[in-house]
């Protein structure tokens, strides 16, 4: 089966102007052009679209998508099972959260009280989903799969004493991160004091803590554009090298000279 844009818009539930516009960015040729200056799409385009759609709706911006399925890697069928997982992972945030408004309004009329934890299940679901958006394929090309589900699974297990600990942990780090940089020692006090609360957060964060993996991702923060922008723009230009710095001297990883 053949589609002109306008059909192939139509099926799609797009505009006909944004597949224009994959086409102009190079994200979505046409198999061929008619005799009429028609653009033509047959079946590896349709799959293509559907692909760039899923992605769009996880909230990927398309110049990973295309950096993604373009790769000499991408395995459509792998990328689908990803797509539905993460999907999954939507719906039981949206359960969660339906759930939690339910027993709300529920203890508000008299009824049963919820349990501090049961307020706080979709919040972290959500977090977790935010994290798959921005850095899942990469952390689980470099940790594994098993990892990675092991480290959502602890955070979904929080309590909200743990939560809430978990979030103030996270803000420390980047306060005493501020204040180390100003001494310009990634091997200084303060600086090895943002190495330990960042140690502890991901101890939290993933249920167990290793060394060799807490340097590998520091690395991984300044090889990765978007770890280097988080802590960059939270902080100030340079933090995230300068944490990686101190988190290596802090894991033994490198010594200070």
């Amino acid at each position: 089966m053949e589609y002109t844009v306008q059909k192939l818009a139509r099926i799609a539930g797009i505009s006909a102007r944004a597949l224009r516009y994959y086409d102009e960015i190079g994200i979505l040729k046409p198999a061929r052009i008619n005799s009429s200056g028609y653009r033509i799409y047959g079946k590896a385009e349709v799959d293509r679209l559907q692909q760039i759609l899923f992605y769009k709706e996880l909230g990927v911006g398309l110049d990973r998508v295309r950096e993604i399925i373009d790769s000499p890697s991408f395995d459509s069928l792998v990328a689908l099972y990803e797509h539905r997982r993460q999907l999954l992972d939507q719906k039981i945030r949206l359960e969660q959260l339906i759930n939690s408004v339910d027993q709300t309004i529920t203890e508000k009329e008299g009824g049963r009280a919820m349990r501090d934890s049961e307020k706080f299940a979709g919040f972290k679901q959500r977090l977790i989903e935010e994290n798959e958006k921005k850095y899942g394929q990469e952390i689980r090309e470099k940790y594994g799969y098993e990892t990675v589900d092991q480290s959502n699974q602890a955070l979904k297990g929080m309590s909200q004493e743990q939560y809430k600990q978990f979030e103030e942990l996270g803000q420390q780090v980047l306060s005493t991160l501020e204040e180390a940089i100003a001494t310009g020692d990634p091997g200084g006090e303060l600086a090895q004091k943002t190495a330990g609360l960042h140690a502890r957060w991901l101890t939290i964060s993933w249920g167990n803590y290793s060394r060799e993996a807490h340097a590998g991702l520091a690395q991984m923060y300044v090889d990765d554009p978007r770890f280097t922008a988080f802590y960059d723009e939270k902080v100030q230009a340079g933090a995230t090298t300068f944490l990686r710095d101190a988190v290596l001297i802090y894991t033994g990883t490198r010594f200070c000279s």
